[in-house]
């Protein structure tokens, strides 16, 4: 059974602990796209861990994991990262592997990230992390990227010093400070050495992992609604973290795809600027954020927090083809006495939109339609089986299935491993 799975809002919706939880029946854990700008927490026992560029089926060992061709990654957070992992105990040889197709996220590229951004007038900054994602994958979209497999160059030195050269002439346009090439070589050169064990052609990897029937799971960075092309365009990531993403970030075909999986957080956040229709600027916001702990993994930054909203969970589903959901933070939710679910967006005209607009100046006219169901105001935390839930907690999850479609197939009420409750997988 090879797996995709996928946030379906804007990230955050808790995939590194469902990835935690499916990895104990694949043997493979595959990223596909993103880089450290994405943070997954898995909580195992009384030990909190929190991961960025390594796949979270590192923490399972004997699982083999793969940062493949579409992941954009900096060899410095990633080295910070696989020492971090061995600190906890976990072993990386002959485990770990990256991509020598991935393409690499250079100091320059951190540099004009946060030049780009502070250039961009109030009212239209994208809300970017600075950690240089964006910068990589333009580099790479533009033919003039680095990529993993560089690093094995003789000329490596020279090509750093070529590419120092061109951002210097980006940065000085934008007013900042340029670069010394020769302290990027110096910088760079250590991480030959320390990578080199690691870089793998993943492609054939990954192909005598699917002819021997072993099982792969594809995991994504942010969510559907970042998506380059089916997110709330500009303010989304420079990737696909949708499931086709799965396949043109790894080299394995759709043919091997057997299911996918879309992970719901049962109420709505994000991080950063952009529209977001059900966001909460009340009291009842700062529950959510409190109670689910809602501080970026990656930045600290306080999430900003909504009712669930069933427009993008059913775009995310269509656009996904999502067969299962993984719901999470039910026990988020065990506070309030009414629970709401916003089903489309009213235009001033009168007219309802159930389907998400491209166009985001349609969402500010828009105010959300909700539907208000009864709350359970009882703890769900230490429920270890689906049918003790609460009548009204069921009733608000297959209120959402009837208004998304797709199937029910984890349950999440609490950040640990034993509070997952599978229901349909």
């Amino acid at each position: 059974m090879n797996t995709v799975l996928v946030g379906a809002q804007w990230g955050d919706e808790g995939k590194g602990k469902v990835i935690d939880f499916l990895t104990e029946e694949a043997d493979v854990v595959v990223r596909f796209q993103g880089g450290s700008n994405a943070g997954h927490t898995v909580v195992v026992g009384d030990k909190k861990y929190v991961l960025h560029l390594v796949p979270s089926g590192i923490l399972h060992n004997g699982k083999h994991c793969v940062i493949g061709n579409g992941v954009v990654m900096d060899p410095f957070d990633l080295m910070r990262e696989l020492e971090q992992v061995e600190s906890w105990g976990f072993e990386l040889k002959g485990r770990f592997h990256i991509s020598e197709r991935a393409h690499m996220v250079m100091q320059w590229h951190r540099a004009l990230d946060k030049a780009e951004e502070a250039a961009r007038p109030e009212g239209e900054k994208i809300g970017t992390t600075g950690r240089g994602i964006g910068p990589a994958y333009a580099a790479k979209v533009g033919r003039f990227g680095m990529r993993v497999g560089d690093i094995l160059r003789p000329d490596f030195a020279d090509l750093v010093r070529k590419q120092v050269a061109e951002a210097n002439r980006k940065l000085v346009g934008l007013g900042a400070q340029p670069l010394d090439a020769e302290e990027m070589v110096r910088l760079y050169a250590p991480m030959v050495a320390a990578l080199m064990p690691y870089v793998t052609d993943t492609i054939q990897f990954l192909h005598e992992n699917l002819e021997a029937k072993r099982s792969l799971l594809f995991e994504g960075a942010q969510a559907t609604m970042l998506d380059i092309d089916f997110g709330t365009y500009p303010f989304v990531t420079s990737s696909n973290p949708t499931a086709g993403g799965a396949c043109t970030g790894t080299g394995v075909s759709p043919r091997a795809i057997d299911r996918v999986i879309g992970v719901l957080k049962l109420y709505t956040t994000r991080v950063g600027e952009g529209p977001f229709p059900t966001e909460l600027l009340d009291a009842d916001g700062e529950t959510l954020r409190q109670r689910g702990g809602e501080f970026g993994a990656t930045t600290g930054r306080p999430r900003r927090c909504g009712w669930f909203d069933a427009v993008i969970a059913r775009y995310a589903q269509r656009v996904n083809g999502v067969d299962f959901w993984a719901m999470t933070k039910l026990d988020v939710l065990d506070a309030f006495p009414v629970v709401k679910i916003c089903t489309g967006y009213r235009r001033e005209d009168g007219f309802v939109y159930t389907t998400f607009p491209a166009d985001l100046e349609v969402l500010s006219h828009c105010t959300p339609v909700y539907e208000e169901l009864p709350g359970w105001q009882c703890e769900t935390s230490k429920v270890t089986d689906y049918a003790a839930l609460p009548e009204n907690a069921k009733a608000y999850v297959n209120r959402i299935l009837d208004l998304v479609g797709g199937k029910l197939g984890v349950l999440s009420v609490g950040p640990a491993r034993e509070t997952t409750l599978r229901i349909g997988i």
